[in-house]
Formats: structure tokens, sequence, C-alpha cells
């Protein structure tokens, strides 16, 4: 029966404002979005479910809906699309990164230049001082600077230490912000540490192309190659150690490549710590005359404070030297001047409280002793290699997967401690079984090489000019204490290894 006017008049609803008509098709596709995982999950149980019912039509013209949300993006207010979070560029991470490490090492700077000039008796202006912890930050680099006295290229090793811990800091902090970090791959700690390199050669460039003028001169080149490979390293090995690749190159490489670089590491540091303790018993032992060096510069607190900053920063340098000292071939400071055990011949010093810890001559027999100290240092490198894995894998190979690597496992059988191997049996390949001579020896034997070669890094870095005419030369001869090193911890660390050995199988 046709429907008749009344009906119209009664039963039909009155048409809808456009505004809420836009609303009502942005609510219903919110409540379809937020609905569409719960419909999956029963049309896997129940079969496909019905679609949802849209907003009836109303008489008019179309008006637009909202966009639908692409798939991979989440649903903002009422139900618009909106862009996920980026993941920080790479470029712009390092940027970041390696820039807030230079800031950093530059206001340590500042703070000892600026007390420093409180010990002269003397204030300079903003720029001056900003000039000066400019320079000392690209010296703390090992970057050369002319001056009107000569040219300037000791390190203070304090700076560089420092600059090296942010600068790993920020290779794994760039390394987080790409998503790269457990993930095992060396390619991406290698593209992280060039990253930061390239901007911690550009703000060295930087730097010494707005220092370099009248009175101190600076090459950008040498400042761009020097923060670059310091950048490469420091950033690099922080990066290896985020992404685990470190952990995967060391569990790939040989037994005996491994314990060998870990005996040197071990014999060097050793070396090196021995040589601060000695340089701080001398410098406590002339305490006295430190002190009235100090007090020759009559200044005030804030500029005693300067200078005992000034000697803090070259104290690791002074323990390198120290080191040199032990080893045998010893250091100079200055042209034609020894400081060894057996020989000191030394001129006019710089009024350095940290120079009043020198010898004043030689110290005989006593001597002798202080040389044994790097043999004794590798001796002790060879015990705590038999010690620290008296067991190796049979026939080259890892432990079976789920073995646990805290498990104590009974040296020859594979079986944890307290039980025997059955009678007749023989360990098979993944088992522990004793370590034998030939790779025992031969990672001794390596640990010389590896500890001679850190410790004659370490006197090239502690090594350069104060200036010019006597002080041109400052510092050990690293190729001297390398070679001597890598020797003396080498047989220390053979007999070490064999004593622990012998003594441990009875």
């Amino acid at each position: 029966m046709p429907a008749t006017p009344d009906d119209h008049s009664t039963g039909a609803a009155p048409a809808m404002d456009p505004e809420d008509a836009l609303a009502a098709a942005e609510d219903a596709h919110l409540a379809a979005r937020r609905a569409a995982p719960a419909q999956r999950g029963r049309r896997r149980q129940d079969g496909p479910a019905p679609p949802a019912r849209a907003a009836p039509a109303q008489p008019g013209p179309a008006q637009p809906g909202p966009v639908p949300a692409p798939a991979g993006r989440g649903l903002g207010r009422r139900g618009l699309a909106v862009r996920p979070q980026r993941v920080a560029h790479l470029a712009a991470a390092a940027l970041v990164a390696a820039g807030w490490a230079a800031v950093q090492g530059f206001l340590a700077v500042l703070l000892v230049m600026t007390l420093l000039q409180l010990a002269e008796g003397r204030t300079g202006s903003l720029g001056a001082l900003a000039r000066l912890g400019g320079v000392g930050w690209l010296l703390g680099h090992g970057v050369p600077v002319r001056t009107g006295a000569g040219p300037l290229g000791l390190a203070p090793l304090a700076l560089s230490a420092f600059a090296a811990w942010r600068l790993a800091r920020a290779g794994v902090q760039v390394t987080r912000a790409i998503r790269a970090r457990r993930t095992g791959s060396a390619e991406r700690a290698l593209t992280v540490a060039v990253a930061v390199a390239v901007v911690y050669a550009l703000l060295g460039a930087l730097a010494a192309a707005v220092l370099d003028g009248p009175g101190i001169g600076v090459s950008a080149a040498r400042a761009a190659l020097n923060l670059g490979g310091f950048g490469l390293a420091t950033a690099g090995a922080g990066a290896l150690a985020a992404t685990g690749a470190w952990d995967a190159a060391a569990r790939r490489a040989p037994l005996v490549v491994g314990d060998g670089i870990r005996a040197g590491m071990v014999a060097a540091l050793i070396v090196l710590g021995a040589g601060a303790v000695l340089a701080g018993v001398a410098l406590a032992l002339a305490g006295g005359d430190a002190a009235q060096t100090i007090s020759a510069y009559r200044t005030g607190v804030a500029g005693q404070a300067g200078i005992t900053l000034l000697c803090l920063a070259y104290a690791p340098n002074a323990a390198v030297w120290a080191a040199a000292y032990l080893v045998g071939p010893g250091f100079a400071v200055g042209l034609q001047t020894t400081v060894r055990t057996t020989e000191v011949s030394l001129g006019p010093l710089p009024a350095v409280p940290l120079f009043a810890g020198l010898p004043d001559g030689s110290l005989g027999g006593a001597g002798l002793a202080l040389l044994a100290v790097p043999l004794a240092a590798g001796m002790a490198a060879g015990g705590l290699l038999v010690r620290r894995r008296p067991a190796r894998l049979a026939a080259g190979t890892r432990p079976p997967a789920g073995t646990g690597s805290g498990m104590r496992l009974r040296a020859g059988a594979g079986l944890p401690t307290g039980a025997r191997p059955p009678a007749g049996t023989r360990p098979r390949a993944g088992t522990r079984t004793p370590a034998g001579w030939s790779g025992l020896l031969g990672a001794a034997v390596l640990a010389g090489p590896v500890a001679g070669l850190l410790l004659g890094l370490a006197c090239a870095v502690s090594s350069g000019p104060l200036g010019g005419g006597r002080l041109a030369q400052v510092g050990p001869a690293a190729g001297q204490v390398g070679l001597v090193g890598a020797g003396v911890v080498a047989v220390g660390a053979v007999l070490g290894a064999v004593a622990t050995r012998l003594a441990t199988r009875r």
C-alpha cells in the first residue's frame, strides 16, 4: 500500500545536520578500527563476521569523510592517521653525541685555564680564555700547537682519557639511536664510528681554523686528522661493545689468540699500575720541594688549585714515564738528558711541582730490584692465564647447546664436579679437557708482543715537545720500551704459566 503524506509527516526522521553527519561517520570509523582485532580473532574461530553497520545515508551533498589510516600507523584524535615516531637519523645522532662530547672536554680545559690565569695574577677577557681553552682541548688530542716559546705537543693524558670516555659513550648513544644495540653487527658499529669520527674531525678543523692567528698556530688538516682518528678508535670501541660485535669476534677467535691478548693486557696494566705507584711515592717523598714550587708562584687558593689541576692533568704522563723507568730504557726531560735506574742526567727544569719527584741519581742495587717488576708482571699474567681457564674444549669446539656456562666441569671429563667418567670412555668433542702445553705456551709467548705494543703506544702518546730549545724532547722512547717490555713480559709469562701448571697438577 503506498504511503500517504501523513505517514511521511509522522514516521520519517528529520534531516541530520552535515556537521553531525561527519562526526557520526568519524565515530563509526574509529569504532570499526578499534573492533578490527577482535573481529579478526572471532573470524578465525566462528567464521567471517558481518561487516560493521555504517551510518545511515542522509540526503544532501556528499560530505568528505576521514582518510583511512594506512597499515602500520596508529589513530589519533577522531580516528585520523598519525605518523609513527621516526628513528633518529645517523647524522643527527652523531652530530649531537660528538658535539656534546667536544663541549664537555672544552669546558673542562676552560676551567683549568681560568684557574691558571688566576695563578699568574692576571685575568684575561672571555675571548682570550676561550682561545686558551680551545688550544688546551686540541692539545689533549695530540694536536701540536706553535707558540712564541716553541712548539707545544705534550698532551695531558688525563684530558685525553676524559675525551676518550665521552666519545666511547657517544658511540654507545648513536648505536642506541639507530637501534643497532645487541645486533652483533660489526658493519653497523663501523658505520657509527665513522659518523662520529667525521663529525669530530670537522669540529677539530673548525676549532683550529678559529684559533689559528697571531701568537698561536694550529694546522686545520692536522687537527682534523688527529681528532678523526681519535674519534674513530674510541667511538668504535663503544659501538663494538654496544652492538655486541666485540664479544662475537672474541668468541670466534682461536683460544690461543684470545688468551694471549688477555694475558698481555693484564701484564701491561700491571706495569702501568706499578709505574703510577712509583710516581706517587716519589712525589710524596719530595712533597716539601713540590710545596715550595707552588708557593713560589705567590698566588691565592684559586691559583694553587689551577696548578694542582695542571699537575693532575699530566699525572698519567708521569705514570707512563715511571713505567718506562721500570722497564729499563727510562725517559728524557729535554735534549741530551736521561732518567733510568742506572743513570740520571738532568738539566734545568721548568718550575712545575710534578718534576719534584724526579730522582737525583742512579739507584744501584735497588734499581736492579725495580727492573724485576716487569718480569713479575709477566709471571702474574702467566699464572692467571693457567688459573682462569685450567681446561679447554676438546677438538677446538664449543660446549653443546643448552649447557650452562656457569656449570663447573671436571677437567678432562666434561662432567659435573664430583663425578667420574665411566671406565674406558674418552671425552667427546665439545667437552672440556686439560689445556695442552702447546696452546698454553703459545698464549704465554703471545702475551709479550701484546704487552710491548700497549706499553709502546702509551709511551708514544705521553711524549712530545714542551717548547723550543732543550725541552723539545720530553718523554720515553716508545720503540725501545716496547721491544724491551715485549721480551721481558714474554719470558715472565712463560715462567709463570709453567710454574703454575706444574703446581696445579700436583
